[in-house]
């Protein structure tokens, strides 16, 4: 038997009958056929894209709630002496990332693995949840899917894909757009 949700309820994972695991790139969903852990299948039919956290529940037209937990997923721990450091490179490339006083988590990147590694730092695969810090904006994404704002940048990031085809994804923000040539005032 199947059932639809059509209300997510921020926090309201608390009183959940029954629990559904999703990896972070799963938490990000408006339309979507769910396997919960009891083997019940639920439809989420949002009016909207939400990105849904740990601790949240969807709200199902019997009354139910399915609460939501980060599912397991394959992960980089980053460590070194300069964590710090390590964290502004990958907030550079607006790649989503835990922090915790230590380490760093991230989802597994080649290229990113490979740049890390450079900076010195230590890079260990791991399997845990993945629950990464929201942008500056709240809680959420700290992709843009959320701060209804576009940064136009001429690229997409479609989230479909895996990072490893080895290209560098630091997408070209150089922004020099030649303005040099527009000052040649030539007053004969």
């Amino acid at each position: 038997m199947s059932k639809k949700s059509y209300e997510i309820c921020k926090g309201g994972g608390a009183g959940a009958t029954d629990r559904v695991a999703l990896t972070y790139d799963q938490r990000l969903l408006r339309r979507k056929k769910l396997t919960t852990s009891s083997g019940e299948v639920v439809f989420v039919d949002l009016p909207q894209t939400v990105s849904v956290e740990q601790g949240d529940g969807f709200a199902c037209e019997d009354g139910s709630v399915i609460g939501v937990r980060a599912a397991e997923e394959e992960l980089y721990a980053i460590t070194g002496e300069t964590v710090t450091r390590y964290a502004w490179h990958i907030g550079n490339r607006h790649t989503p990332c835990q922090i915790a006083p230590e380490r760093l988590v991230i989802q597994r990147d080649p290229v990113l693995k490979a740049m890390l590694e450079q900076l010195g730092a230590e890079v260990t695969e791991i399997v845990a949840p993945f629950t990464p810090e929201g942008g500056a904006y709240g809680h959420g994404r700290t992709m843009g899917h959320d701060h209804g704002h576009s940064h136009d940048h001429g690229h997409s990031h479609d989230h479909g894909h895996s990072h490893d085809h080895g290209d560098d994804h630091s997408h070209g923000h150089s922004h020099s757009h030649d303005h040099d040539h527009h000052h040649e005032h030539h007053h004969d």
